[in-house]
């Protein structure tokens, strides 16, 4: 068997193209002890991969040149020489960008085999379900009758947040990019409202869409949605800082003005702030998620539309255009079907 990937051929200079990617053809190398083969048969594609390109400080460590892009899978062993883990185990994992993995990773995890959708692995039940939970939840703590507005509110993390948001008895006000997507936040998501961030009369339709204030406000994007966030702030309102999409191709021109409008109304109204990454809380608050979530799921309180692009070769195409928000839902590359089902 040979094994398709696409590796970082080059780092990007604001917007990434095609050309800092290449597809790869490889043969697949024998096994070790402690590693497993994995087919691919998901592949997540998610915002924070644009800073895992460029060779900056973060919370992760950046793809080499020449390395297989980083991302969340899910897959079908093929073959184990790895105690706990069988020929035939469904399994999640971030094994990359590639049709199969040798790996040793210790984040894989057994799915079950028969699971009816084993791309929820990848949004509800995977990083974006557990991020949108333990954000709003351990962070913005929301009360009943609590206005929370989140920014990318149909995307994978900010379309959980809002449903959770509604559980508890909260005004979901979301943001999202055009009118179909707002109609599908409130329609099928049960928002009280989104406002399309491409308006011109944005700033002043949030205002009218938050008459009593913002108390939580999950923040995926940045830019000028954060700037027309910040008025609306009600003392002792919290933050719960995800993502800043606005900004991950290297677009400064809102920054330094930004940098005087956001610590004054912080100060002021004693705004609490939290900037959090998933995998730092997954020991504590992981098994909670799971219960929730699944509970929700069981009882018909939590929808999920996923956007599937079909092919590992695709999957550049693809990432560009979730930077650029034309996915609408969780954005999922199916690399193969799985024959053992």
């Amino acid at each position: 068997m040979n094994n398709q990937r696409v590796v970082l051929a080059s780092r990007p200079n604001g917007s990434p193209t095609l050309e800092n990617f290449r597809l790869e053809t490889a043969p697949i190398r024998e096994l070790k002890d402690g590693e497993v083969l994995v087919k691919t048969l998901y592949l997540s594609l998610d915002p924070y991969m644009r800073m895992r390109m460029s060779d900056s400080d973060s919370y992760a460590d950046p793809v080499q040149i020449g390395e297989v892009m980083f991302g969340g899978t899910v897959g079908r062993i093929v073959e184990s020489r790895r105690d706990g883990f069988s020929a035939g185990d469904l399994v999640t994992g971030y094994t990359g960008w590639e049709s199969f993995s040798v790996t040793a990773d210790e984040t894989l995890a057994r799915l079950p085999r028969k699971m009816a959708q084993p791309s929820l692995a990848l949004s509800l039940l995977g990083m974006p379900g557990f991020t949108a939970h333990h954000g709003l939840l351990n962070i913005g703590k929301p009360v009943p009758g609590n206005t929370v507005v989140v920014g990318a509110a149909t995307g994978a993390v900010g379309s959980v947040v809002g449903q959770i948001a509604k559980l508890k008895g909260c005004r979901a006000v979301g943001i999202a990019g055009g009118t179909d997507k707002c109609a599908y936040a409130v329609d099928e998501l049960g928002f009280d409202a989104c406002l399309d961030h491409r308006s011109p009369n944005f700033a002043s339709e949030l205002k009218a869409a938050c008459p009593d204030g913002i108390d939580v406000y999950f923040e995926n994007v940045g830019g000028e949605i954060l700037r027309a966030v910040l008025p609306l702030l009600n003392d002792f309102a919290r933050i719960s800082l995800c993502g800043l999409i606005a900004w991950y191709n290297g677009d400064q021109s809102a920054k330094p003005v930004l940098a005087a409008e956001v610590l004054t109304p912080l100060l002021v109204k004693r705004v609490q702030m939290q900037g959090f990454v998933i995998i730092d809380q997954y020991p504590e608050h992981h098994a909670s998620f799971l219960r929730d979530m699944q509970g929700w799921l069981a009882e018909g309180k939590m929808k999920v539309r996923e956007d599937i692009v079909e092919g590992i070769d695709k999957a550049p195409e693809a990432f560009i255009g979730l930077l650029e928000g034309k996915n609408f839902g969780k954005l999922v590359v199916r690399v193969a079907s799985d024959d053992s089902r």
